[in-house]
């Protein structure tokens, strides 16, 4: 059985056309999962978590080489990370992440397409997989989400689980902006939250299944109902969310509740000794 994690984050920019204004902050969300995900692996074994995290500006050949690369190394996960605006072809079959530049015109031909993710990571060699998914759709994008016949389909995979949230990308009454990838009350940005501050009362190990209630709560109270409007869709792994991730919560209250004998600080006190000599 192969060990480690390949983590792959990806927060794309959309660029300053106005109608992919809803990946202006998925570059911050990504260095948010960036810095809140390896740390926290629990079973990612001896090699560690290696991490890819994309330059938001780039190109979808750029992103697509960086996955690929990630997926032909040997370990036990691959995890991909997507954050930003998704788009649709005209025939609402086909979805990409707007990448930099793009234009109501060529942003689904020059973004990076999902089916491509997918693909790369099917055919990687790792035992497990992840796709974890920050993301907003406009008017037509999310249109052909919801209809079972279309682009709908890429989101039930058997062999790429996915954890996240696709939220309709509108402006809001009175000129506020519904929640956007990667900013204050986004998925993202809330894991690395939640992640930080662990689950008081939880086991050691927490995945998706026990993190996202928490999330369930706290996305409900940043985007003003719009789960329940049927405006936005929560992601959850088909097999319940393997990978797994440490509680820091329980750690604290396990050594809070810990008595530390003469013994124990002895050995404790070995381990961490300095092993040269104290100089003359």
């Amino acid at each position: 059985m192969g060990s480690g994690i390949e983590l792959v984050v990806i927060g794309a920019d959309g660029g300053p056309d106005r109608t992919y204004t809803g990946s202006a902050q998925a570059a911050a969300g990504a260095r948010a999962l960036a810095e809140a995900l390896p740390g926290r692996a629990f079973d990612a074994g001896p090699n560690g978590c290696r991490l890819t995290l994309l330059d938001p500006a780039a190109d979808a050949n750029a992103m697509l080489t960086a996955l690929r690369a990630a997926a032909a190394r040997p370990a036990r996960w691959l995890v991909v990370c997507l954050l930003g605006q998704l788009a649709v072809d005209p025939r609402g079959r086909r979805l990409a992440l707007v990448t930099a530049g793009s234009t109501p015109d060529n942003a689904y031909r020059r973004g990076l397409a999902w089916d491509w993710v997918v693909s790369a990571m099917v055919h990687g060699g790792q035992e497990e997989t992840l796709l974890m998914v920050d993301a907003v759709a406009d008017r037509d994008t999310w249109s052909a989400l919801v209809r079972e016949d279309a682009a709908n389909e890429l989101l039930a995979h058997s062999r790429v689980p996915l954890w996240g949230r696709i939220g309709r990308h509108q402006t809001g009454r009175r000129g506020r902006d519904a929640v956007r990838p990667g900013g204050e009350g986004s998925f993202s940005r809330l894991l690395g939250q939640v992640l930080d501050q662990g689950l008081p009362g939880g086991p050691a190990a927490i995945g998706p299944q026990e993190l996202q209630p928490v999330l369930d709560v706290e996305l409900a109270r940043h985007d003003g109902g719009a789960a329940a409007a049927g405006q936005a869709v929560t992601l959850m792994p088909w097999d319940g969310g393997r990978l797994l991730m440490r509680n820091r919560a329980a750690v604290r209250g396990a050594l809070a509740g810990l008595s530390l004998s003469e013994e124990l600080l002895a050995v404790l006190w070995r381990e961490n000794a300095p092993t040269d000599p104290p100089n003359a």
